[in-house]
Protein backbone atom coordinates (compact mmCIF):
# COMPACT_ATOMS: atom_id res chain seq x y z
CA UNK A 1 0.00 0.00 0.00
CA UNK A 2 1.41 3.43 -0.94
CA UNK A 3 0.60 6.38 0.73
CA UNK A 4 0.76 9.95 -0.06
CA UNK A 5 -0.19 13.75 0.43
CA UNK A 6 -1.64 16.13 -2.33
CA UNK A 7 -1.14 19.62 -1.47
CA UNK A 8 -3.57 21.59 -3.68
CA UNK A 9 -3.97 24.69 -4.92
CA UNK A 10 -7.42 26.45 -5.86
CA UNK A 11 -9.73 29.10 -7.00
CA UNK A 12 -10.32 31.62 -4.86
CA UNK A 13 -13.25 30.37 -2.93
CA UNK A 14 -13.10 26.90 -3.87
CA UNK A 15 -11.25 25.53 -1.81
CA UNK A 16 -13.83 23.89 0.87
CA UNK A 17 -15.90 22.90 -2.50
CA UNK A 18 -12.90 21.12 -3.45
CA UNK A 19 -12.34 19.16 -0.25
CA UNK A 20 -15.57 18.12 -0.01
CA UNK A 21 -15.61 16.80 -3.46
CA UNK A 22 -12.25 14.79 -3.04
CA UNK A 23 -13.31 13.21 0.46
CA UNK A 24 -16.29 11.38 -1.52
CA UNK A 25 -13.54 9.81 -3.74
CA UNK A 26 -12.34 6.35 -3.51
CA UNK A 27 -9.34 5.64 -1.88
CA UNK A 28 -8.92 9.29 -0.36
CA UNK A 29 -8.17 9.11 3.57
CA UNK A 30 -9.25 12.47 3.90
CA UNK A 31 -9.30 15.79 2.38
CA UNK A 32 -9.54 19.41 4.68
CA UNK A 33 -9.15 22.72 3.34
CA UNK A 34 -6.54 24.79 5.41
CA UNK A 35 -4.89 28.31 5.70
CA UNK A 36 -1.00 29.27 3.96
CA UNK A 37 -0.05 28.14 0.93
CA UNK A 38 -2.09 25.40 -0.03
CA UNK A 39 -5.55 25.37 0.12
CA UNK A 40 -6.30 22.05 0.82
CA UNK A 41 -4.73 19.05 1.92
CA UNK A 42 -5.41 15.40 0.77
CA UNK A 43 -4.37 12.06 2.40
CA UNK A 44 -4.83 9.21 -0.01
CA UNK A 45 -3.85 5.86 -0.59
CA UNK A 46 -3.54 3.35 -3.42
CA UNK A 47 -2.15 -0.42 -4.05
CA UNK A 48 0.89 0.76 -6.24
CA UNK A 49 2.19 4.34 -7.26
CA UNK A 50 1.15 4.09 -10.30
CA UNK A 51 -2.57 3.48 -9.78
CA UNK A 52 -1.78 6.35 -6.83
CA UNK A 53 -0.32 8.60 -9.88
CA UNK A 54 -3.90 7.67 -11.66
CA UNK A 55 -5.78 9.05 -9.02
CA UNK A 56 -4.48 12.23 -8.88
CA UNK A 57 -4.27 12.88 -12.85
CA UNK A 58 -7.45 11.05 -13.83
CA UNK A 59 -9.42 12.42 -10.81
CA UNK A 60 -8.18 14.65 -8.59
CA UNK A 61 -6.62 17.35 -11.14
CA UNK A 62 -10.07 16.87 -12.74
CA UNK A 63 -11.73 18.67 -9.78
CA UNK A 64 -13.19 21.80 -11.09
CA UNK A 65 -11.71 24.84 -8.99
CA UNK A 66 -8.25 23.03 -8.85
CA UNK A 67 -5.32 25.26 -10.13
CA UNK A 68 -2.42 23.07 -9.08
CA UNK A 69 -1.17 20.30 -7.11
CA UNK A 70 2.10 18.85 -5.61
CA UNK A 71 2.23 15.35 -4.55
CA UNK A 72 4.35 14.34 -1.26
CA UNK A 73 4.58 10.14 -1.37
CA UNK A 74 4.74 8.52 2.41
CA UNK A 75 8.01 7.15 2.87
CA UNK A 76 9.17 4.56 5.95
CA UNK A 77 12.81 5.13 6.69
Amino acid sequence: MVQAYILIQTEVGKASSVAETIAKMPGVIQAEDVTGPYDVIVRAQADTVDELGRMVVAKIQQVEGITRTLTCPVVHL
